[in-house]
């Protein structure tokens, strides 16, 4: 795993969030054995198939500098991460890349990326650290656990082939009330998503999604948020066309699924 770090600024903000009772580090000692360990596979061996079986790191071994979403879908998001991360936050953005979604006049605590191409991480303003890793063959980070307050995964799900086991390292890597939010389209690399994926619907990946979430034992019930194309934009004549030809029209369906370590904090601003 390669680290690289970049020059930062720090806020120092500290605020105790509690739910039905405030946290203390001993009550950790207190947690389930089970809590944060795999209860199910989600996945079968077929569903975690590729089209393209050479490794994820020769595929992503160039930079691509585009985006693979819409501007509709970014603010929806940036809106999201405006309203569920603390300024004072810590962050771990998995399988990142040159654009950061996180709002521009919000100054977190510190940033780390994660992804497999160093050109595109380094690119990316809002990083203070970013690492170079395939989840795909090491699910393990080298941060101890109870370091982040948030880790985000955008539009990467559908490439995870053990996405039980990365859950699984997102609950040890969150502090207790910290909250990992996943969001995606419908768009991909469609020879790098796995078949379970490639083969779905909006609604079933929605469901893949909330299954990897309950795949392990400690997060709470995942909550789902869509906001879908008006209809009204797939019966215009040029939408009709490219709906004709199998192409995407309208704007990009936007979908995240949320939950959190433990409990999910109530912050009193």
């Amino acid at each position: 795993m390669q680290a690289i770090s970049a020059s930062h600024v720090r806020t120092s903000i500290k605020i105790v969030s509690t739910l039905n009772e405030s946290y203390h580090p001993s009550n950790e000692q207190q947690q389930p054995l089970s809590s944060g360990k795999i209860k199910r596979l989600v996945l079968s061996q077929e569903g975690r198939t590729k089209f393209n079986m050479y490794p994820d790191r020769e595929f992503y071994g160039y930079p691509r500098f585009v985006t693979h979403v819409d501007d509709a879908f970014i603010a929806t998001l940036t809106n999201l991460y405006r309203e569920r991360l603390r300024p004072d936050s810590e962050v771990l953005d998995l399988m990142s890349s040159w654009v950061s979604h996180l709002p521009s006049d919000v100054k977190y605590k510190r940033v780390v990326g994660h992804g497999l191409n160093a050109q595109e991480l380094s690119k990316n303003p809002r990083l203070d650290l970013f690492l170079v890793k395939d989840l795909n063959q090491d699910q393990r980070f080298q941060f101890e656990s109870f370091t982040f307050d948030a880790v985000l995964c955008t539009v990467s799900v559908q490439y995870l082939q053990q996405p039980e086991k990365v859950f699984e390292e997102v609950f040890r890597l969150l502090k207790p009330g910290g909250v990992f939010i996943v969001s995606f389209s419908n768009r991909m690399f469609y020879e790098k998503a796995i078949s379970a994926w490639r083969e779905g619907s909006g609604y079933s990946r929605v469901q893949l999604v909330v299954q990897y979430f309950q795949s392990v034992e400690g997060f709470t019930e995942p909550e789902v948020i869509r906001k879908l194309p008006n209809a009204q934009e797939n019966l215009s004549p040029i939408g009709w066309i490219m709906t004709l030809f199998g192409l995407p029209s309208g704007s990009d369906p936007f979908y995240a699924v949320i939950a959190y370590r433990n409990f999910k904090p109530i912050h009193h601003d």
